[in-house]
């Protein structure tokens, strides 16, 4: 009877352990993979506009980092995991990213990130609309670069460099982010 009580609490423990955070009734993993590589979930947080719940989010990195010049930094595979809570069309999210860029890099780093921005546009053009429950991943590939995901499925070629990963995660993470709590919370605040 106590080794089944034992189970039981430990199947119990697992089963908690499994997801990590709950963002706005979102349950994101304590672990995720990415190609080869294991991930651990660095934070989580709630992207909010006005007064509007947009996505829920969480970072994963290959180990936590609470400092976001080493999470932006981290070698090795990342992803950011987003997931949606509110239908917005395509063009409104690619522009809000591309927002989320500006602030944190020069006119010259903006004009090389340019190609790029535009393949991550179309990627999202073709989508029409990231709506409400639609889960997406920007998932840094070493050796392939960013790929993105909508609901389990890849979307487009990977686009090229790791600038422009790290350009993407200095929208949440860089000196301006777009929102300094979700920051925080991505960090492990």
């Amino acid at each position: 009877m106590a080794t089944r009580c034992a189970l039981a609490a430990l199947a119990f423990c697992a089963a908690l352990s499994a997801h990590a955070a709950d963002v706005a009734g979102v349950k994101l993993d304590d672990r995720a993979k990415v190609g080869a590589a294991e991930l651990v979930l660095n934070g989580a947080g709630l992207r909010k506009r006005a007064f509007f719940q947009v996505y829920a989010m969480g970072l994963y990195l290959p180990e936590k980092k609470p400092a976001a010049a080493d999470a932006i930094g981290a070698p090795g595979a990342k992803r950011v995991a987003i997931h949606m809570l509110r239908d917005v069309d395509a063009a409104s999210f690619t522009e809000a990213l591309i927002d989320g860029m500006r602030p944190n890099h020069d006119e010259a780093a903006m004009k090389a990130l340019e190609p790029r921005i535009a393949e991550l546009s179309a990627i999202m053009s073709e989508l029409k609309e990231a709506k409400k429950g639609m889960a997406i991943l920007l998932d840094w590939q070493p050796g392939s670069g960013t790929v993105i995901s909508v609901d389990g499925k890849t979307r487009g070629k990977p686009i090229p460099g790791e600038d422009f990963y790290r350009a993407l995660l200095r929208i949440w993470l860089g000196e301006r982010p777009v929102q300094d709590d979700l920051k925080k919370a991505l960090l492990g605040g």
